[in-house]
This record gives structure tokens, sequence and C-alpha cells, in this order.
């Protein structure tokens, strides 16, 4: 045993949730003890989001009380020790802020580890260093590889060059200097392969000692099996070290049923490229890769020793070095002999032979039918056995910590050491080309011997862990369910999550390969996911993510906030997310897109296709909000409390390449809809209708350029919009009717037109992104009944007659009833005062219902077109009267999608289903 080993196994003594132990080693075995009795109480292991494995394996992952790969038993005890609790007393304010997801993703520590998605941990740090203090607990319940863990440390331990260059950018975004020191973390994933990769990361080690045992490992390797890695140099003599060995899928022609190796006879040996297409060797007729026919052999089982059909594969060419120095031949009669030789001997122990679970598998149909059902077959037999050796390596490694750590070394070869790794003739290395996200078995593989692709990697995380070293008992690390986390209410400082988003990444299932090794697999059935092998549709998604968000809403303290990262490309998804979060108690105050050059927000929420990442900025309103509401009921004092408390959780500006930017969450409009929202969470009836709500909010609230403030946050918007050129610009995408009346409400406020101006500037409105089943309403039946026209006589109104003394110069200065301007100003339409717009909408809403009952009488199982306004008056009527039923009914006549698509639909229709079940 070396000196390094000896000194990690006797170090101490070492202090953990305020107890103290002779060494590390001693306070793992405690805990481990612990855990090992909590492991045979059945009822512990009942708990949903249970992990598959033995107690064995369990143990083996597990490093109590900080990382278990099973529920944590020991949350609340790091929260007590390590957090503070809620005092309704400190005084806590932030405004929402945005992140950039792309940052960071080529720094050491980022790429130390791969996984399916990830969000930079430098992406982050501003979050973290924005929502919290020194100190406080942040919470990740979708953590998935732990950069949420890595942030919250980094927040302490960032190097003077990155908080310098923090710090300026916050000075010019005009933000108090951020306050460094780091944060303490909780961390939960579903996966034990994702808690494992997440608790390596966040949890110390001593790195000296690990970069010596991963270079005697893979030393080790090479006295074992290095003969299987040799090869022939071309002067027959010279050994040569085999860097990666080029396999081909072997097919038939059509024509004459003669063998094709593809590689052979498609790649250009010059220029390294495939063409499209090539001659048959044999009849010389014209094939691509779409004419050739696939040819399963029948081998036996090296696990089962049955008869089993795979495709098959033949040796194309090798890359190897002498003196290093790269060369590039085809495999001879001893390369051949070598392969036999190893495919002869039995399947190396260790070696995992689950069979892959196909047929609850989206990708099942990807790998099946070409042979590979069970993990052994992913792995050609020289890569079996350096898998299994590199696996017992780790595993044997004395030290508990540093064997961890070499397994999280070691298992990054999994799939790079597979069948799943492809040939790129012209990539710069064979390293990490597999599909991402997939299980897909390509035609052309490239078998990477382990010191081409681990020895880069032992120096990746070298370097990544000598800039970062995670802190003594600063992450807390489970494995379950987020809908249920073990931690205590109001304990959490602030959340940031990366959830999964619909049919994104089928993480269970992609991370069975490497959960196949440890011997814990993911429980997949509270998966939030959308799969339709696992009969999981957008509903079951919506209905998971729902108590996800409830739980993050349980254990957050009140009036501290939660920042989503989405990533869908789709409404229905999007909507499916803002409804759990608003059904869960959160209100969201800002969502923010991370690239604009594409769209703007309101392009990429409002139609069928969200084109890019956006942050989702939310809160947990304070108690005493809540307490008013039980107190008062649905009142419009209630509602105006509302709005008086939202508005002081909203953003006052936003500079973006030195513009002001609009605040959609400021449009009186949408502040309208998370009113809404909030009642309807409470069971309540909304105590205001749209057209009070409009009129009452700018009698009560200062406005500016379309935006609604407080009165005590209006003069640091007045300050900062002297100081710019242009007021920001709010862009609308019309998509329905509702979105083509705010649109004309928003153009005819600022220049009231005639029909004939208005129609052409309408009908350029229209786009491709009008909703599937929406009915397109004529623009003269949407000006009857929404805007007022003047018919030229008496006075002008106000709102015409600004237009047009300040468009015309002759027209200035002319009394309102003038008839040079009288004439000027006849026919066209304009936005009604508060007085005649209640008129209006209190008529516009009787029509609306009068609609409402054809849809409800309608004897077709389906409405293939309808007026989504009309569903809106209708369900929101329907839900003061508590009449869910009918909420229900004329849902389940609409299409799906539509439904889905449209958020306010989507939140009556949830909620209509969750009261109606309880009442039954």
């Amino acid at each position: 045993m070396t000196d390094l080993i000896q000194l990690a196994l006797t170090a101490g003594p070492v202090e953990c949730l305020s107890q103290t132990f002779p060494s590390d080693e001693a306070r793992r075995a405690h805990y481990l003890s612990l855990l090992a009795e909590k492991l045979k109480d059945p009822s512990f292991r009942m708990q949903e989001g249970f992990p598959k494995g033995t107690d064995e394996a369990i143990l083996a992952m597990s490093d109590p009380p900080y990382y278990t790969a099973c529920p944590n038993p020991w949350l609340v005890d790091f929260i007590q020790r390590y957090g503070r609790p809620y005092d309704p007393s400190e005084k806590y304010s932030r405004e929402p802020l945005a992140i950039d997801v792309s940052v960071g993703k080529t720094d050491a520590l980022y790429k130390a580890h791969a996984y399916h998605t990830k969000v930079p941990h430098l992406a982050i740090v501003p979050s973290i260093l924005h929502y919290t203090k020194p100190g406080d607990v942040v919470l990740d319940g979708f953590s998935g590889s732990g950069m949420t863990g890595v942030a919250a440390q980094w927040c302490g331990a960032a190097p003077a060059a990155y908080r310098h260059e923090l710090e300026l950018a916050w000075k010019r975004d005009g933000r108090p200097a951020p306050e460094w020191g780091a944060r303490r973390v909780v961390l939960n994933d579903l996966s034990p392969a994702a808690t494992f990769i997440g608790a390596n990361y966040n949890l110390p080690f001593d790195v000296e000692s690990f970069g010596s045992a991963g270079k005697q490992v893979l030393k080790a390797l090479e006295q074992e099996i290095g003969w299987m890695y040799e090869t022939l140099h071309s002067d027959g003599k010279t050994k040569g070290r085999i860097e990666y060995t080029v396999w081909s899928e072997v097919f038939t022609c059509p024509e004459c049923a003669g063998k094709v190796n593809f590689l052979d006879e498609a790649l250009e040996d010059e220029s390294k490229r495939v063409r499209d297409t090539f001659p048959c060797p044999h009849c010389g007729a014209q094939l691509n890769k779409d004419r050739l026919e696939r040819v399963l052999e029948t081998r036996i089982d090296p696990a089962s020793g049955k008869p089993w059909q795979r495709v098959k594969f033949d040796l194309s060419s090798i890359v190897y070095a002498v003196d290093k120095t790269r060369y590039e031949k085809a495999p001879d009669a001893s390369d051949i002999a070598t392969v036999a030789r190893i495919e002869a001997m039995s399947i190396p122990a260790g070696l995992p032979t689950d069979r892959f679970p196909i047929e609850d598998m989206y990708h099942g149909s990807r790998i099946a039918p070409k042979g590979f059902t069970s993990m052994h077959h992913f792995y050609l037999p020289r890569a079996g056995h350096a898998m299994a050796a590199l696996w017992r390596l780790a595993d044997d490694w004395p030290d508990r910590r540093i064997s961890a750590m070499l397994k999280f070394f070691v298992e990054q070869g999994i799939r790079n050491l597979s069948v799943l790794n492809a040939y790129e003739p012209l990539a710069f290395s064979q390293n990490a080309r597999g599909q991402k996200g997939v299980y897909y078995v390509p035609s052309q593989l490239s078998e990477v011997a382990p010191w081409y692709f681990f020895t880069g990697k032992l120096k990746t995380i070298e370097k990544a862990a000598a800039g970062f070293r995670a802190g003594e008992s600063c992450a807390a690390v489970t494995t379950g369910t987020a809908a249920r986390l073990g931690l205590d209410a109001d304990s959490i400082d602030y959340v940031f999550t990366d959830p999964p988003f619909g049919e994104n990444i089928f993480y269970a299932d992609l991370n069975f390969m490497v959960e196949s090794w440890h011997g814990v697999a993911t429980d997949s059935k509270p998966e939030a996911i959308i799969d339709k092998f696992k009969n999981k549709a957008l509903p079951e998604y919506q209905h998971l993510m729902q108590r996800c968000f409830a739980e993050y809403h349980r254990v957050l303290k009140p009036g501290r906030w939660m920042t989503v990262v989405f990533s869908n490309s789709k409404a229905s998804v999007w909507n499916a997310i803002q409804v759990a979060l608003q059904q869960a108690g959160f209100v969201v105050a800002e969502v923010s897109a991370l690239d604009k050059v594409q769209g703007s927000y309101r392009q990429m929420t409002s139609t069928t296709a969200v084109k890019q990442d956006l942050v989702i900025s939310a809160y947990k309103p304070n108690g005493g909000l809540e307490q008013r509401l039980a107190d008062r009921g649905a009142t419009p004092d209630s509602a105006w409390d509302f709005v008086q408390t939202h508005l002081g959780q909203l953003s006052v500006t936003k500079v973006k390449d030195g513009a002001l930017e609009f605040i959609v969450e400021r449009d009186p409009r949408r502040i309208y809809d998370r009113l809404v929202a909030w009642f309807v969470r409470h069971d309540s009836p909304v105590p205001l209708s749209s057209d009070e709500f409009l009129s009452g909010i700018r009698s009560r609230f200062p406005e500016r350029d379309g935006m609604v403030f407080l009165a005590t946050q209006v003069a640091a918007y007045d300050k900062k919009r002297a100081q710019v050129a242009q007021a920001p610009q709010m862009e609308l995408f019309v998509s329905d009717e509702r979105s083509a009346i705010d649109w004309l409400s928003d153009f005819l406020k600022s220049k009231p037109s005639t029909y004939q101006e208005l129609h052409p500037e309408f009908i350029t409105q229209l786009g491709a992104g009008w909703k599937k089943h929406e009915t397109r309403p004529e623009l003269s039946a949407l000006l009857e009944n929404n805007f007022l026209k003047y018919e030229g006589t008496g006075d002008v109104p106000s709102q015409i007659h600004a237009y047009l003394s300040n468009g015309w110069r002759d027209l200035r200065n002319l009394e309102k009833n003038d008839p040079q301007l009288q004439a000027k100003a006849k026919d066209r339409w304009f936005v009604p005062d508060p007085g005649n717009a209640r008129q209006l909408e209190q008529k516009r809403e009787k029509a609306l219902l009068k609609e409402f009952e054809l849809y409800m009488a309608s004897t077709g199982r389906r409405l293939k077109e309808f007026r989504l306004e009309v569903l809106r008056a209708g369900f929101k009527t329907a839900w003061a009267s508590r009449d869910y039923q009918t909420i229900i009914k004329v849902a389940q006549k609409i299409p799906e999608e539509a439904l889905q698509e449209d958020e306010k639909l989507l939140l009556w229709y949830d909620q209509a289903l969750t009261r109606a079940d309880a009442a039954s």
C-alpha cells in the first residue's frame, strides 16, 4: 500500500453532523452500518422512487451521510446542522435573473464527466450569487451530474480573475456586488448513475492520490491484457500498440447476394470520405447503403451458451502507434488470430449481462433487430475484457473514496468502448463518437483501446480537480423522486433545476448501461417523461411535474425563488410546465429567452414551437399574502393585494446591448393571467373581470411604455428610460382571437384607423402561426365586438384627436368639433375608454357564453373548429359556479392538442379534474 493511501486511511479527526470521528474512514464505516440497518427495513425500501438493487450494491455506491444511492435518511440532519431556520422577520427581496446556459461548456470541470444534458456550473453561479448569501442551502431535485452543487461551492472557490470579471459585469448593469462564499447544496436525482456522478463532483477527495491511483490502474491493465492490443508493424518484427480498430458491418448485394464489407467498398482511401454510391465487388452493380441487405450471423451467446443472432461485423483496419508515430494497416493473419483467441475466452467476470428492458424502451427498436438485447452484447470481446478488468481494479482499490473516484473515471468508457462508438474517418479523435441521447449501433465501429481513451480522460479529471476542490460537509446527495425529498417544509433558500422536459431525453433508459455496472438501477415509474412505451403521455407528465414542483414549493422558504431551465420544442409541453408550476403554488415572474436572435418571447411561446432554451423565474409567495387571502376571501381587495405583491417581485428594467427591453410580465394582460392562475389555484372565483382589472390597474399603478409599476419602482425606470434613445417595444405574435384583439388594441391606441387602413396591416399578422383548430375571425367582427368607431358627428374622441393633431400639421390646434377634424376622423376605430369598455366587455361576454351553450349542446364527439375565447369564457363562468363537470365535458369535445397548447384552458380543465375527483 502506498504512503498516499495509508495517509488517506488514517488521516483525522473529522467532524460530521456534529459528531467527531478519528478518521474519514471511521465516519464512513459508522454511517454505512446505519444505512445497512435502514436497508433491512421493508418500509424504507417501499419509498416511491427507491432504486432497484441489492443492499450490497447500494452500500457499495454510497458514502453516507453525504451520499446514498437510495433516499438519504440524513437530509433533515444536514439542513439542521448546516442550514438556517426560516425567519419571517428576515428581510429578503430579489428581482428575477436570467442566465446564459451556453457559458462554460468548454471548461475542464464541465468536461470531467459526460452526461446526457447538463447546464454548466459557470452558467448557474450568477443565479446562486444573486438569490442567496453564503451559507444558504440550494436544492436541485433533478440534479443530473451535479452541476448545481459545483456552482454552489464555486461561489466560495472561484479564482480572483473570475470574481473580478463578474463584479465588473454586475457593476455595469447597476447591480450590487455579489457576496462570495460557498453555499450548501442538496442534490437529488431519480437515477443512481446521475447521483453517483453528482456525489463524486461534490464530495472532497485527495486529487494527488486519485491521479496516482489512475495511473496505477492503467499500468495494471496493460500488464494484464496489454497483449490484446498489440499488432505487428509493417516490418513484420516490431510490435505496435493499437489505438483503435475499425469494424465494418457486412451486407449482401441485392443483385448477386455477394458479401459486401461496407467500409472496404464505400470508403475512399485518400479523402477518407464515404461515397454515396459504389460498385459491388462481385457483379459491379451500383450500390448505396439503402440497397444493401443486412446480414445476421448466428453466434453462441457467451453468457447463456445459447444461439444468438447479431449483425455481422468484419475487421476493416487498425490504427496503431510505434514510437509515438501513428500508422494504419489492414488486419493481417496475426491480428485475426488474436481476435479469435480473445473470442474463444470465457466471458470476463464482472461484465454485466443484464437484459435491456427492450419492450419498455423508446429506442428498443434501434438495437433489438440488430441483436443487441443484453449488456454484454454491446462489447466486442476485447473491449469487454478491458472494461471488466478496469471496473475490478477500481472496485478493489483499498481507499473507498479513491475507489469511487476511479469508478467515476472508468464508467466514462462504458459507452465509449462499446459498439455505440461510431467510426468517423475525418474526426480528430475516435473518442466519444456515438450518437448522443440514443442507443444506436452504427455500421462502422471504432473499437478504441483503453489507453487511447482513458489517458486523456485522467488528465482532464486531474486538471478539473486541481482547479476546484469540493469542500467538507458542503453537499448532501440523495437518490429518489423529486416528488418526495425527505426535507422539512420551509427549509431551502433557493431552487435551481433543469428537469426532464417531455420526450427530449429518456434518462432511465440511457442510464441503464452505467447502472448495470453498479448493480443499482433507476425505478422509472415516477420518472417525469413523455414515453408511449411506458404509457406516459403529456397529461401524465404534467401531473408528475406538478407533484415535483409542489414538493419544491413545500420545502422552499416563503418569499424565495426557483429557477427552471426549460428546453423543449413543443408549446404543449411549455404550457404543461406553466400549469404545473402555477398549480404547485409558484408565481412566474419572468420567462427569458436565452437567444433572442431567432425570435421574440411571444413568438416562441405562442406558437407550436419553442425554438430555444428559456429560463423561468418563479417565486413562492410569502405567507402573509396567503394568510390575507384566507382571511378576506376572493374579493377585489385580495386581487389588488396579489398585484401589489407580484409587481414587487418583477424586474424594474432590463437592458440588452444598451437598449431597454419590454418586460412581458409587466404587461397588464400578463399580470391578469397570473392573477387568474393564483385564484384558480386557491379554488376561488376570480373577483375581477378582465375589463375591471385593466381599468382598475391603470388607476392604481403608474404605467410606462405599456408596463405597470409600483409607485416605489417607477422613478428607477424613468431614470433608466432617460438614458436610452428609444422606448422598449412589445412584440405581439398573433396566433388566436385573443392575441388578435391584443394586437388591434395596441395598434389602435397609437394609430386610430379606418377599416381600409387597418385591414392590410392586420392581414400581415395572420401568418403561419395561427392555431390549428382556432376559427379565424373576421376583422370586422373583432372591431365591432371590441372597439368603437367614430361616426363623424359630435366631438372627436380624445384618442383620435391626439393622433390627428400630432400627425397632420393642418389639423393642429383645432377644436374637437371642427368640421375639418371630424371629416378626417370619420370611420376611424379606436380603443374605448374604461366606461365604454365595460359595456362592450359585458356585451361580448354575453355573446361568448351564448356560443358556449352551442358547444355544450353539440352532439358530435369532437368540435373540429371553435373559438378559444368562447371556451375560455365558458370555462371561467363554469369555474365561478363550481360547475366542474361542464368544463370536463366540453374539454373532452376538443382535440387534446388544442387543449394542451392553450395554457388558460389547460389550467381550468386540470383544476376541474382535481376538484371533481376530490368531490367524488
